[in-house]
């Protein structure tokens, strides 16, 4: 030291080695002793730490080592924030993964992002296993599909997989959209989803039949057409259209028509539905002369169609009741007469 400074500090009345008397009260053993209680951390370890500031930056993170570790903006949280103090809060306790060793300052980088990219995968992972629907957001559309927020994660939403037909709208970014997982691959980091098969499970769930739903025309066939029910197709066979004959399903239903049609049957199962704009005529052949009429008057036919069922079949259970009555009249007690046993009553020849 006094080589390289020209002078070497000594402490008034010299160093304790010098001066035998002098007892600090400290020694290398308690300073070593002192030392081992300060937690230490490497990198990739799982910390708990204590939010102290915030930076523009970035934030001050107490992780119980002797300098607070620091957390960038970028890795606050999956999404960059602004500003840290939006999805931090000073004094509260989050958990961070160390991603450098410690600089010239004895301070660690820290990264919340990683921690949380772990848990949305396992989230996103488990919810694909359960062929769960989850509601994310639009983050931008393109003519390929649309990038959609999914737990804090960007999946891929591919345009064949929106609505047939359709590609996602420019008005659709910010909106939020239920979609399903279609693949799920964290190695590839890659997420595809579909909001198609989203639709299409919960309108089989919520289907009844007698229910009025709009659809499009999407194929003619010689027995009917199919009908996109906003990502589920149904069938209209030929023989449900009209109460009048028709030959050419196309002539009748052209390729791409909107149309309002009556769910008569369904197997949830397999995933199939069965239609009829028959019941939604008020007058036999309506659909062949007026179309516009029986969407218009579809749901108010449809109740009517509705309760005319009900009547029937209140008048066959009255019906199957008074036989039923009648037989138990046979055996019954009449007030002038004795009872009758089964073996007195006459039998035929």
């Amino acid at each position: 030291m006094r080589s390289r400074y020209g002078h070497v500090y000594e402490p008034e009345g010299g160093w304790a080695s010098d001066s035998p008397e002098v007892d600090t009260g400290f020694s290398y053993a308690d300073l070593e002793a002192g030392v081992g209680d300060i937690a230490s951390f490497s990198r990739g370890d799982s910390v708990t730490g204590t939010v102290l500031g915030f930076e523009p930056n970035g934030a001050l993170i107490d992780i119980g080592v002797k300098s607070s570790a620091y957390c960038a903006l970028a890795e606050c949280a999956l999404d960059k924030p602004v500003r840290p103090e939006d999805v931090l809060e000073l004094g509260a306790q989050y958990e961070f993964l160390i991603v450098s060793r410690e600089d010239e300052n004895g301070q660690q980088m820290l990264s919340r992002r990683k921690i949380l990219t772990v848990k949305a995968w396992d989230a996103v992972t488990e919810m694909m296993a359960s062929d769960a629907a989850v509601e994310g957001t639009v983050a931008a559309v393109n003519r390929g599909g649309a990038i959609v927020n999914v737990e804090g994660l960007r999946a891929f939403l591919p345009g064949s997989h929106y609505l047939p037909g359709q590609n996602p709208p420019e008005e659709l970014v910010g909106q939020p959209l239920k979609v399903k997982f279609l693949d799920v691959d964290r190695e590839n980091n890659r997420l595809v989803v579909s909001h198609r098969k989203a639709m299409v499970d919960q309108t089989i769930n919520n289907l009844a039949v007698g229910s009025v739903l709009a659809g499009i025309v999407t194929a003619v066939k010689p027995y009917g057409a199919f009908i996109d029910l906003g990502g589920m197709s149904g069938l209209l066979h030929i023989s449900q259209i009209s109460c009048d004959h028709i030959g050419d399903v196309g002539s009748v239903l052209p390729l791409g028509t909107p149309i309002k049609c009556m769910v008569i049957s369904q197997d949830k199962s397999k995933g199939r539905v069965a239609l009829s704009t028959k019941t939604l005529e008020a007058e036999p052949g309506d659909m062949i002369k007026n179309q516009a009429k029986v969407f218009e008057e579809a749901e108010a036919t449809a109740a009517k169609y509705q309760e005319r069922l009900e009547a029937e079949r209140k008048a066959r259970e009255e019906a199957a009741q008074d036989v039923i009555f009648g037989l138990e009249s046979v055996f019954t007690d009449s007030p002038d007469e004795p009872a009758k046993d089964v073996e007195d009553l006459p039998l035929e020849n």
